[in-house]
């Protein structure tokens, strides 16, 4: 009983210390900070989006959902937080074209020299405050549990000129409140047994049809949910 709660008292402060050290930080200035430090994957000597990106049983599943449905649809796809791009390599083939989009300039560099196709290109931006280009399709993968309520809402508000929107979340696994608000680090909700759903209070997205795909996080905890919205 001591043990666990020690445990327990050692993962609280060591979160209470992260958000202190990120707290003053620009959404930029957070997510190079993340990158530099390897926040979500201390192992790898490589630029590395953390596990939700390279673990088999929850990379292999979306890959067959996603792939699928671009298939069918040959789109010009936007992928907002692009990362390591470890997943998005099994997509731009089956685009029309595909742009890649990450606030971090070492990533994009990293990217641009690493993959190179016609259809291909990468581009840095901050999704919350720029502008983003046209197109068909916007991916958006374990991205928005990273930031507060007020920039979700920012990006929320650009997408709906797309026709289709593909999201995924980490969330908790049962009954939880959505969407409390926390400030841009690299936690996420599920520390809080919260979890973004776009669906709820304050973002209450519109949407046409919507088809899920939800995956255990065994080594996490939680779900990995996935939908597919087509918006109008």
């Amino acid at each position: 009983m001591i043990i666990k709660y020690l445990k327990k008292l050692k993962k609280n402060i060591k979160e209470h210390l992260l958000r202190l050290e990120y707290r003053n930080l620009s959404t930029k200035e957070a997510f190079e900070k993340i990158y530099d430090n390897k926040e979500w994957n201390r192992n790898s000597i490589k630029i590395n989006s953390g596990p939700g990106s390279h673990e088999k049983l929850l990379t292999e599943p979306y890959i067959k959902f996603v792939s699928k449905f671009l298939k069918k649809k040959k789109l010009n796809v936007l992928d907002l937080g692009c990362g390591d791009f470890n997943i998005g390599k099994e997509f731009y083939k089956l685009s029309s074209s595909y742009l890649g989009i990450d606030i971090v300039e070492s990533v994009i560099k990293a990217n641009k020299i690493r993959f190179y196709n016609q259809k291909l290109d990468f581009l840095c931006l901050d999704i919350i405050n720029d502008d983003l280009p046209n197109a068909d399709c916007v991916i958006i993968r374990q991205v928005l549990q990273h930031l507060d309520n007020k920039s979700i809402k920012k990006i929320l508000k650009k997408l709906d000129k797309y026709k289709f929107l593909i999201i995924t979340e980490h969330i908790p696994n049962g009954k939880f409140k959505a969407n409390i608000d926390k400030s841009i680090n690299p936690l996420i909700r599920l520390e809080f047994n919260s979890g973004i759903n776009i669906e709820k209070d304050p973002f209450n997205i519109k949407y046409k049809i919507k088809e899920e795909l939800i995956l255990k996080d065994s080594q996490m905890g939680g779900l990995h949910k996935t939908v597919l919205y087509t918006i109008f």
